[in-house]
């Protein structure tokens, strides 16, 4: 959300400076574990004394829920205006899922290590912060339920979809897909992913007799 003041130059800062421990906890969590991850690794990952990390962030385990939250919440800002700027060009539903299909990509190709342990944490069930993880998470389905909701109102979709399956089922699809495409086919571009998955959305894998 925009700011009706601009930012100070401290808040400036220390917004950088949260970044920079951000991607640094990422990066290392995802190389070793949670656990295995200590405060004096990421700090000297981001490049900041060890106390600039308890100065932004109470503890180890504070900083990765404020990661998890950062981070599902820039996916979910990210879906919600894909759906919005096909609003605006006039496109359905289904476009607007189709555009959403490739925002998430777009994201997941920006941030796979994030991604890789947000899906893996997604599954523990012994984490402080796993009550935050379902929030998040639910905004970000949230969003393709809504344009779900609105496809079924409209016309656009059958009346008998589960609105919150198929949106927890369309957010995994992508999630899953993306991860295989760049564990396991990164030679596949964005645009051959995204065409793939978009049949699915659209029901083109059918043969015809």
């Amino acid at each position: 959300m925009e700011r009706s003041n601009a930012p100070s130059g401290g808040s400036t800062r220390r917004e950088a400076t949260r970044q920079k421990l951000y991607e640094a906890a990422v990066t290392l969590i995802a190389e070793q574990g949670f656990s295995a991850t200590t405060v004096d690794e990421i700090a000297e990952r981001a490049g900041v004394a060890k106390g600039t990390v308890y100065y932004n962030f109470a503890s180890k385990s504070v900083l990765f829920e404020e990661l998890l939250r950062h981070g599902v919440g820039l996916l979910t800002a990210s879906l919600r205006e894909a759906a919005e700027q096909t609003a605006r060009e006039g496109g359905g539903k289904v476009d607007a899922l189709d555009a959403m299909i490739r925002a998430g990509l777009v994201f997941i190709d920006r941030y796979p290590s994030f991604t890789q342990l947000y899906v893996a944490e997604l599954w523990r069930t012994n984490r402080a912060w796993q009550s935050t993880l379902m929030v998040v998470r639910q905004q970000a389905v949230a969003v393709v339920e809504g344009v779900l909701r609105e496809g079924v109102e409209n016309g656009e979709f059958s009346e008998e979809i589960d609105i919150q399956l198929t949106a927890a089922a369309l957010v995994g699809m992508v999630l899953v897909a993306a991860l295989d495409w760049k564990s396991f086919q990164p030679e596949r571009s964005l645009d051959d992913v995204h065409a793939a998955l978009s049949r699915l959305l659209q029901g083109r894998v059918s043969g015809s007799r």
